[in-house]
């Protein structure tokens, strides 16, 4: 099976190829610059520079969130777009699912985290245990303290943040950060985790594929905030 999978929820965005496990091509870039100017170009090099035709690709993987409201709907875009043109389908990876398999190998409890702002992570916890990753909670926006109190449950095996909100955590948590190389969002883990999890009653159209963002956007919270003070 081939899957060609995006990340675009956060600063770093990445494309990857894989094939039955194997990572046949990846790209990212960690620049800062606007997805909308970067992605598509980058997917048109990677299937040119490791000689993929677009039509020998079975399904795409996009990561939904949480993360950037705008990285996300530039992401999922993309797909519809890819799905729309070919006539395949998708899959929906949640962003910090797909961060923990980049600790792939290892025998840790990921927790990968986001920085939401306002003192807040996106965060879950996953089992990686070798090449298995289990997840342990759902996706949720908690503060760095309450996050710090349901760590403390997991006392028997290594705990490891993993995302851009890694070092915030660790810093105020004192438990370790994950190696540079491997703690941004990576498009191959996003393929692996929806190729091991793969099943048909999963694929979803164009159409289907919507945006996991866990908390209203910023503008939508301050008018709330605005009415409910009148």
């Amino acid at each position: 099976m081939r899957i060609l999978a995006i990340d675009t929820s956060a600063v770093c965005a990445s494309v990857a190829v894989t094939e039955n496990g194997r990572v046949r091509a990846q790209s990212s870039t960690n620049a800062g610059l606007t997805h909308s100017r970067t992605l598509l170009p980058m997917i048109d090099a990677l299937l040119k520079n490791s000689e993929t035709p677009l039509s020998s690709i079975d399904c795409f993987a996009c990561s939904v969130g949480p993360g950037s409201f705008t990285g996300v709907r530039i992401g999922i875009a993309a797909i519809k777009g890819l799905c729309d043109g070919t006539g395949k389908q998708a899959l929906a990876v949640s962003t910090l699912e797909g961060l923990a398999w980049n600790l792939l190998g290892q025998n840790v409890v990921a927790c990968a985290v986001m920085d939401a702002r306002c003192e807040q992570v996106y965060t879950a916890l996953f089992d990686v245990c070798g090449e298995r990753v289990t997840r342990l909670t759902e996706d949720a926006a908690l503060k760095i303290a309450d996050l710090g109190e349901q760590l403390g449950v997991y006392p028997d095996k290594p705990v490891v943040f993993v995302g851009d909100g890694a070092e915030k955590c660790a810093a105020a948590l004192g438990y370790p950060a994950a190696a540079p190389l491997v703690r941004f969002q990576s498009a191959a883990s996003v393929a692996l985790c929806a190729e091991a999890s793969f099943d048909e009653a999963k694929l979803l159209d164009a159409q289907q594929l919507l945006p996991v963002y866990l908390r209203l956007p910023q503008a939508e919270r301050e008018l709330r905030a605005k009415n409910a003070r009148r």
